[in-house]
């Protein structure tokens, strides 16, 4: 009886330790608290940027989230937010105090060899190749029980990055995950890695979008096909594929009226004219069924997207790589199908609410285990770095941090940035089915607007900066003249390959990875998590006033 007790008081001991180092990785913050610190994290720290410098000279980064949308993405108005700060009134003071801190005493005190040998470390993988955090969500410590049941009840990490030639993700043991990795060009401003992250983006589709019939085995060739099929719904054009046999799939792909060998998925969207797309195998029974639905700029319910933000990597040259090392693990699941007219009337609905009551906050229901919904189908769930460089949950505040970009502006599809902006199929490597450590940004051209200019380099030109901030002196030593207007050689070098704009040098990586490793061991990410050295002080409003002026004029899209 008194080992059992000493047993019992061991094991009380080692939680009660756990939980205190939990904490300690925390620096206090339980993260389980759904109570808000800032009610409108919502809204993105880039959204206090001040448009108007001290010259007079006008910024516009506004127009790159906030642009005419094209349907289903029916969000209305949004692009009068490029003319005015449009927050209600609990948001007119910005919550992101981070921004106004000066990083760059604690930069100087890592020097580069630490920092180097961190961000080369993986905080993913464990030295035998198994996924720690997996490991960790299994055997749930009490600070990361969020109802106490003793189980994880959100997503739990199975992407082993381990890629074949056609970029599908397979386990140590050979089988499929499902993951696909796809390039892409890199949304404008925050997310080039010049501003301090790189980061990958992975979909995958339900395993039904892999089986000739249900009950039968995993073909990759199949799941491949719907990929493609999905893509062309996404990017609303045809696509190229490798020759596959239409007899086999019983559906004409390329829709030229017969069964033969088909090289591409034709893009024939009108419902009204009876042109509809399928896709194959048991989805396309499901479809059939009504279990599952088809639409040009909505994904099939079930689709999942892994997206990693990692540290600026160096390879043996010095050049900026995709770091080992994640930041964040961010993770997006479609639980629910919206038709268009269901994504209308939301719109409707909010824009009225918005008109009635414009100090309304918008609320999000979910939590840090099921994830936070953004009211459009999608659950959004995502992992950060605690103070010791492990990856924990993050909380609900730290979650609804996303909400703000995934829940209707006008850039997006389907509440979603990387998809459609997948590298051509009919010009990338590969298709542009690789991920970033088998190739990177290099030697990808520039994506071309409607009129056939340049996207990054209209965003240069408006934004006078290489992102929200205007932080970005390298960018802006590197593009623009000292009187302030682009350089056409750098111009037309950023045509043939965007890394001359979109990777810093191996010192301005450095300087961003010790700022962001100050900024973790704070642990205030509710306060902002944008990498920074010095206090943004002066490109950046503390406080708004209500339905301030921009004082810019609204950019088409």
């Amino acid at each position: 009886m008194n080992k059992i007790l000493q047993s019992i008081q061991i094991l009380l001991l080692l939680s009660i330790c756990s939980n205190a180092l939990d904490l300690n990785a925390t620096r206090g913050y339980d993260i389980r608290t759904k109570h808000l610190r800032h009610p409108s994290a919502y809204i993105p720290s880039m959204c206090y940027t001040k448009t108007v410098d001290s010259q007079g000279k006008k910024h516009n980064p506004c127009y790159a989230c906030h642009t005419r949308a094209k349907a289903p993405n029916f969000t209305l108005d949004d692009e009068s937010l490029q003319a005015a700060y449009n927050f209600p009134d609990p948001a007119l003071k910005n919550p992101f105090s981070n921004l106004f801190k000066d990083y760059s005493q604690a930069v100087s005190k890592i020097s580069d060899e630490q920092i180097d040998a961190y961000v080369k470390r993986s905080n993913y993988f464990d030295e035998e190749g198994r996924i720690v955090l997996a490991r960790k969500l299994r055997n749930l410590p009490a600070q990361w029980d969020e109802n106490g049941d003793g189980k994880w009840s959100g997503y739990v990490p199975d992407c082993y990055y381990r890629f074949d030639r056609h970029g599908l993700d397979h386990a140590p043991d050979g089988h499929a995950t499902g993951w696909a990795a796809f390039a892409y060009t890199p949304f404008p401003g925050t997310f080039w890695p010049t501003n301090g992250s790189t980061d990958d983006v992975l979909i995958r589709l339900p395993r039904a979008f892999g089986l000739f019939k249900q009950g039968g085995d995993f073909n990759e060739t199949l799941y491949r096909i719907n990929l493609s099929i999905v893509e062309a719904m996404i990017q609303r054009k045809s696509i190229p594929i490798d020759p596959v046999d239409e007899k086999k799939l019983g559906i004409d792909l390329d829709k030229n009226g017969r069964l033969g060998i088909a090289n591409r998925i034709a893009y024939e969207w009108a419902p009204k004219e009876g042109k509809r797309m399928s896709y194959v195998g048991e989805a396309k029974k499901l479809l059939q069924e009504g279990k599952l639905h088809i639409a040009a700029g909505l994904f099939p319910e079930g689709t999942e997207f892994l997206h990693s933000v990692r540290y600026l990597g160096l390879d043996a040259n010095g050049s900026v790589i995709l770091a080992p090392r994640m930041k964040e693990l961010r993770y997006a699941r479609k639980v629910a199908w919206a038709s268009y007219a269901a994504l209308h009337n939301k719109a409707l609905a909010d824009y009225k609410e918005g008109e009635t009551d414009p100090e309304q906050l918008e609320s999000f229901p979910g939590s840090m285990e099921q994830g936070v919904s953004n009211r459009m189908g999608w659950i959004y769930q995502g992992f950060i770095e605690d103070r010791f460089g492990s990856l924990r949950p993050q909380s609900y505040e730290e979650t609804l941090n996303c909400m703000g970009c995934h829940s209707g502006i006008g850039a997006t599809t389907d509440g979603t940035f990387a998809f459609a902006r997948k590298l051509d199929a009919s010009r990338a490597w590969r298709r542009g089915w690789y991920h970033w450590s088998r190739q990177g940004l290099q030697g990808i051209p520039e994506p071309r607007l409607h009129d056939g200019s340049g996207e990054y380099a209209r965003y240069l030109r408006l934004n006078h900066s290489g992102n929200e901030f205007r932080s970005n002196d390298e960018v802006l030593k590197k593009f623009f003249t000292p009187r302030g207007a682009l350089k056409d050689q750098e111009i037309q070098r950023l045509r043939r390959d965007i890394s001359t704009l979109l990777l810093p040098s191996k010192e301005r990586a450095r300087k961003l990875n010790k700022a962001y490793r100050a900024l973790v061991r704070e642990q205030r990410f509710i306060e902002g998590r944008a990498p920074h050295i010095s206090p943004l002080t002066d490109t950046v409003w503390r406080e708004l006033n209500a339905s301030q002026p921009t004082h810019l004029k609204i950019v088409p899209q």
